[in-house]
């Protein structure tokens, strides 16, 4: 086991086998891009207001005065109330008399109540969200965030469990049986009837889609040689990952409603059916039949990716272009991950992406509000720098472990980084209070996880441990040599 590189070496690295298991493992990774962010568009909140009841007798005038004006905190200009109307006692009374609102009616005096008879929501963008659908608006706007929390609740408990069961059942094994609970679930979304089943199954398809990620991932990584394994790792399973991301957009922009959205995803899924038969299992899983704590800093590096890609839809302008220019950056950052990781030291290069990125977001601090394009640069050059780092961190992380409890470990890491994810919609929901204040947290948090990845193991130049005692000894090994240097 400790020369199985050595061994294999005679089969080669890059012959018609690696090719197709390459391509299929990085394809199973195409509706995950798709299925981590749909939620940007599944529960986009569109303009809203108080529904008026067609059948409440009202003057025009009246019924064109019927909701409030609001100061707008973001723009300062007067705004429709999204969640009150005046009294519509009142204003039928006012309309039965003849009295004229602003005339003869000062509004500022008419009592207000809320949303009784629910809202009308502008169709002009979505036919249907799931905002719309089940009125997440509003006293129920805090269920919007929570939506996103629940399906990273179930990222996390997938991470926990599969990883456990990968490394006892096998990683084919697991990544298919996921795939298929992906495909399936997404599918019963559809039929949702409440927002609370809608996440119940949301939860389940959370599980399914970092289960699925980590075993390909995985995987591959115990497939191929070295130099093989360093494009797979970084670039190729992020590429198609970044792939499923830019269709996302594109998807959403031509199908306007929620539940369709979602059958075009689970079609999608179908991608990944060829796995069954053409993906071999793990040999280096399969020889160890027969036969650690270092968890790099995924925590805050998770808050910032996710903080960024749920927040196209915040962002000046068209969100689906937003959506889509999000997900273009990830590709060149994708591809300096596998250069970085080909050729410089691990931990200086997450070390360094993590710093820039913070840095990025903290310089928008600086910008005036009028400079929106500079703005919009400076978050997509912190989005760049932050999935250069997302990208090496797993890698990064399925070096690190031995085979017997690689797939256990790189799940564990997944799941200390979940907690990011299901906090990550809240710095999000900080914009009511100030538009500074999520840029300041997270650009902090990621500078200073920078700065502690230095004190990670470096891996660089290494050989994939099998067991625990060679995982050890290659520790120890790396520093003796750290201490000849210093010496």
């Amino acid at each position: 086991m400790t020369d199985y590189e050595a061994a294999t070496a005679f089969l080669g690295e890059w012959g018609p086998f690696q090719q197709q298991v390459f391509f299929l493992l990085c394809l199973s990774t195409v509706p995950n891009g798709f299925t981590a962010l749909a939620i940007v568009f599944l529960a986009d909140t569109p303009s809203h207001r108080c529904l008026i009841p067609e059948h409440v007798n009202l003057t025009a005038a009246w019924r064109n005065s019927s909701i409030p004006l609001e100061v707008d905190n973001h723009s300062g200009a007067l705004v429709p109330s999204k969640c009150s109307r005046y009294k519509l006692n009142d204003m039928r009374s006012f309309s039965e008399t003849g009295l004229l609102p602003g005339v003869d009616v000062n509004l500022s005096n008419v009592p207000r109540e809320g949303c009784l008879d629910g809202w009308e929501y502008d169709r002009s963008v979505y036919i249907a969200t799931i905002v719309s659908e089940w009125d997440l608006v509003c006293d129920n706007r805090w269920k919007n965030p929570l939506t996103s929390s629940v399906f990273f609740c179930g990222v996390l408990t997938g991470s926990f469990i599969s990883g456990q069961l990968s490394d006892r059942y096998g990683r084919k094994t697991v990544l298919v049986v996921t795939i298929a609970v992906q495909i399936l679930f997404t599918f019963f979304e559809i039929f949702s009837q409440s927002w609370a089943v809608f996440c119940a199954l949301y939860f389940v398809v959370g599980v399914g889609q970092i289960s699925n990620y980590v075993a390909a991932f995985v995987l591959g990584a115990e497939i191929f040689g070295p130099s093989v394994r360093t494009i797979f790792s970084t670039a190729g399973v992020s590429l198609f990952f970044g792939a499923g991301y830019m269709l996302l957009p594109l998807f959403a922009f031509f199908i306007r409603d929620w539940r369709m959205l979602l059958l075009a995803l689970t079609l999608l899924g179908f991608l990944c059916v060829p796995v069954w038969w053409y993906v071999p299992e793990s040999p280096r899983w399969l020889l160890m039949l027969f036969m650690t704590n270092n968890y790099p800093h995924r925590n805050t590096l998770t808050i910032a990716y996710f903080v960024l890609s749920l927040n196209t839809g915040n962002l000046h302008g068209d969100a689906y272009f937003n959506c889509f220019l999000s997900a273009v950056v990830e590709m060149p950052a994708y591809t300096l991950s596998w250069v970085l990781f080909r050729w410089c030291s691990r931990r200086l290069s997450l070390s360094l992406s993590l710093f820039m990125g913070g840095l990025f977001l903290l310089l928008m601090l600086l910008i005036p509000a009028n400079l929106i394009s500079l703005a919009i640069t400076l978050e997509m050059a912190g989005k760049f720098a932050v999935t250069t780092a997302f990208a090496i961190v797993y890698a990064y992380s399925a070096e690190l472990y031995p085979t017997v409890l690689r797939n256990t470990a790189v799940g564990a890491c997944s799941m200390a980084s979940r907690i990011g994810s299901i906090i990550a919609p809240y710095f999000i929901y900080l914009r009511s209070y100030s538009i500074s204040l999520p840029y300041i947290l997270v650009g902090s948090l990621t500078a200073l996880s920078g700065l502690l990845s230095l004190l990670l193991p470096e891996s660089y130049g290494m050989p994939l441990p099998e067991t625990i005692a060679h995982m050890q000894r290659q520790s120890a090994d790396m520093t003796q040599d750290n201490l000849s240097k210093t010496v």
